[in-house]
C-alpha cells in the first residue's frame, strides 16, 4: 500500500513573507507509528521553518540511521538532504558546512544514533562549534530493533519488556554544554508551543545550536515505568523559561508581569524575549546551566526551555578563517593563485 498527499490544496491558503505556503515545507508522509513524538517534531520543524519565511532551497537536511534520521523524507521535500550512515552525520554535516557555509544545516539524529555510536562524532562538532542545528529526537530506546534500551534510557526506567534499565544514562543536554555547544535546550515533542520557538531560536543561531526533543516511542517505550512516556514527562516537566522569538524584520515588544526577563539578541538581529520564573536559572553561565540540569534531574524532573546560550564563542568558519564563497565557485586562479602568494605564506610560517 502507497500513501502520497493530496496534490490539491486551497488556492487562497497562508503565505509568509517569502511567498510560500505550509504546503512547501512539507515532504512525504510520514511511516513511522501512529502516534509517533517523531511526527509532532517534524511538525514542529515545518512550523518553525513557515514563520521564519526560510526559502526551502537553502536547507540541507542530514541525518544518520534510526526512527528519527527518516524524518527529513517528512519534511521540506524541495530542500537538499542526504541520509548518511549510523552515526556519522555529524562529519558528513562538516563537509557540507565547509563547502558552501550559505545554506542552513538542520541535522537529524537519535538518541543511539548521538549517544552510543555517533558519540565521538557528536562531541567533535560540540567543541569545533559547527554551525549547525543539531536536533536529537530522543525516545530512549532503540526503536528500529525492538525497543533496546539506549544510553539515554535514565536508571530504573523501564519500557515495553519490563526490565529496568540498570545503567547511568547520559544527559545530552549536560554534555552539549560541557564541549562546546553555544545553543542548548531541551523540548517535550508533545509541547509544540514551547519546542517551535527554540528551534526558530537555533535557527536564527550562529554556531552550533542543540535542540533535545523527548519524543517518546509509543510502540516500545510509552509504559507508565518508562521515564520517556508522554505520562512521566507530562507529570514531571518542569519549563525553566518561556520566551518569544522575535525576528529582525518584527518589532514586538514582549511584556510579563512576574518573575525576571532577559532578552538575548542572536546572532542575525534576532532576539529571544525570556521570562525566568526562577531568577536563579542563569541560561548564560554554563556552571549554573548545568547545575540547573541536576538540581531538577534530582528532583525527578525533567527541565525543558532554553537551557544555555553563548553569544560570545566564535563558529567554525570564523575560527578558521575560511572562504566565505561555496568552494564550487572558486576558480583555478583562486585556487592557485602563483608563486607569489605561496612566499607569502611561507614568510608568515618563519
Amino acid at each position: 500500500m502507497s500513501f502520497d498527499r493530496p496534490k490539491f490544496r486551497h488556492p487562497n491558503q497562508t503565505k509568509n513573507a517569502a511567498g510560500f505556503s505550509k504546503q512547501d515545507y512539507e515532504g512525504a508522509m510520514s511511516t513511522l507509528c501512529a502516534g509517533c513524538g517523531h511526527d509532532s517534531a517534524t511538525s514542529g520543524i515545518i512550523q518553525a521553518c513557515f514563520e521564519l519565511g526560510i526559502e526551502p532551497h537553502r536547507v540541507a537536511k542530514i541525518s544518520g540511521i534510526g526512527c528519527s534520521s527518516k524524518t527529513p523524507a517528512y519534511f521540506l521535500s524541495k530542500s537538499h538532504g542526504f541520509n548518511s550512515v549510523h552515526g556519522r552525520m555529524p562529519s558528513v554535516a562538516t563537509g557540507a558546512n565547509m563547502a558552501n557555509r550559505d545554506l542552513l544545516y538542520i541535522g537529524i539524529s537519535g538518541d543511539g544514533d548521538t549517544a552510543s555510536i555517533g558519540m565521538g562524532q557528536f562531541a567533535h562538532s560540540l567543541r569545533r562549534n559547527l554551525n549547525l542545528n543539531y536536533i536529537c529526537m530522543n525516545n530512549g530506546c532503540y526503536g528500529l530493533t525492538k525497543g533496546q534500551d539506549s544510553a539515554t534510557t535514565d536508571k530504573g526506567s523501564s519500557g515495553k519488556r519490563g526490565v529496568p534499565n540498570p545503567y547511568t544514562s547520559i544527559d545530552l543536554c549536560e554534555l552539549a554544554i560541557e564541549l562546546g555547544a553555544s545553543y542548548v535546550a531541551r523540548g517535550f515533542s508533545g509541547d509544540k508551543k514551547q519546542l517551535v520557538p527554540l528551534i526558530k531560536g537555533a535557527f536564527a543561531h550562529s554556531g552550533l545550536a542543540f535542540i533535545d526533543i523527548i519524543s517518546p516511542c509509543v510502540t516500545f517505550n510509552n509504559t507508565s515505568t518508562s521515564t520517556k512516556s508522554y505520562e512521566y514527562v507530562r507529570e514531571h516537566i518542569e519549563a525553566t523559561n518561556t520566551f518569544d522569538f522575535i525576528p529582525l524584520q518584527q518589532e514586538i515588544l514582549a511584556e510579563y508581569d512576574e518573575g525576571t526577563s532577559q532578552v538575548v539578541t542572536m546572532h542575525d538581529g534576532s532576539k529571544i524575549h525570556l521570562h525566568k520564573s526562577d531568577s536563579t536559572k542563569s541560561i548564560t553561565d554554563r556552571l549554573i546551566a548545568v547545575n540547573n540540569l541536576e538540581s531538577e534531574k534530582a528532583k525527578g524532573r525533567l527541565l525543558t526551555g532554553l537551557l544555555y546560550v553563548n553569544q560570545e564563542i566564535r563558529e567554525t568558519h570564523d575560527i578558521i578563517n575560511s572562504t566565505h564563497r561555496p568552494l564550487n565557485s572558486l576558480t583555478e586562479k583562486d585556487l592557485c593563485p602563483g608563486n607569489a602568494a605561496l612566499q607569502k605564506i611561507n614568510e608568515s610560517l618563519r
